[in-house]
């Protein structure tokens, strides 16, 4: 498995899928600059952009954290058999996500916490899996930790009516509800202390409970990101949203400051869905960033 180390903590990707999302750039990126996906063809072709079919190209990946002697995982991807009747890419999926997990040396009952870093649909989907006809939590010994404004805002019940319309149907009732049923949740706000090495901290904009994972161990840095940077091209257009960011203001800043941040404060770069090397390290170009180089994990496929 891939595996790096900062600090005292180490990081393993654990791959859940790799390939299209059935999506064009400007459908799922339409603020990107005309002709940057061609202008930047040599390094986002082909782990980020198949540029023969049209097609971006992502990866669902779990980051799978060993810190202060617990098991964390870093966003849990689409699960199996979700029936996602506005996202048939991602509907009634079958992948040996678990087998993956246990090569890295992790049985489900082995988690102590879960980071939902948003409640998106590629975020969640293994929080529970199929008992019969019933979705129990996949980790049944682990501590979800969501944000409350995420819950809030994604929960039917309060009646919200996101961007993503009906893209998210389901997502709570069969992956979010019922861990929070089984008293497995913890909702924060603001920010959240993991441990000594790792913390929690609100970055609105993709979803108004997005968060961002820091890690500082060791002179190591690092930021689990996951959303608001979706793929490599928003590292060097960072005004570029995806056609999910629920507010697109927000998203921008949010964008902005993280950059910023992971480029003065040389820390690793964990998008959530990044092919290729997964991580990026990150400097500033001016009023935008640039890939200065890609993490030491093997080349996704």
């Amino acid at each position: 498995m891939d595996q790096i180390t900062l600090g005292d903590v180490s990081v393993t990707r654990v791959k859940e899928y790799y390939g299209t999302v059935e999506m064009d750039p400007a459908t799922f990126f339409p603020e990107s600059p005309d002709g940057s996906w061609d202008e930047h063809r040599d390094w986002l072709a082909p782990d980020f952009w198949n540029p023969e079919t049209g097609e971006v190209v992502a990866a669902l990946q779990t980051w799978l954290l060993r810190s202060g002697g617990r098991t964390i995982l870093v966003d849990t991807g689409v699960g199996n058999h979700k029936d996602r009747p506005y996202a048939p890419v991602w509907s009634r999926r079958d992948t040996d996500f678990l087998d993956n997990l246990a090569a890295a040396g992790v049985q489900p009952e082995d988690v102590d916490l879960v980071v939902n870093t948003h409640l998106h649909i590629d975020h969640v989907g293994w929080n529970t899996r199929l008992d019969g006809r019933t979705w129990v939590p996949t980790f049944p010994n682990a501590t979800y930790l969501m944000t409350q404004r995420d819950f809030d805002f994604w929960n039917p019940a309060n009646g919200h009516q996101p961007l993503l319309g009906r893209g998210n149907q389901n997502v709570f009732e069969d992956s979010v509800a019922p861990v929070h049923e089984a008293g497995l949740t913890h909702l924060w706000d603001d920010t959240y202390r993991i441990d000594e090495n790792l913390a929690l901290e609100l970055a609105p904009g993709h979803t108004p409970g997005s968060s961002v994972l820091t890690l500082d161990s060791g002179g190591d840095r690092a930021l689990f990101v996951g959303d608001l940077v979706h793929t490599a091209l928003q590292i060097v257009e960072p005004e570029t949203n995806s056609c999910f960011c629920e507010n697109p203001v927000e998203s921008r800043a949010t964008r902005h400051k993280l950059l910023g941040r992971a480029a003065d404060g040389n820390a690793l770069l964990f998008p959530a869905h990044l092919g290729g090397h997964g991580a990026a390290e990150v400097v500033r170009d001016g009023a935008k960033f640039a890939v200065k180089d890609w993490a030491g994990f093997a080349r996704i496929s």
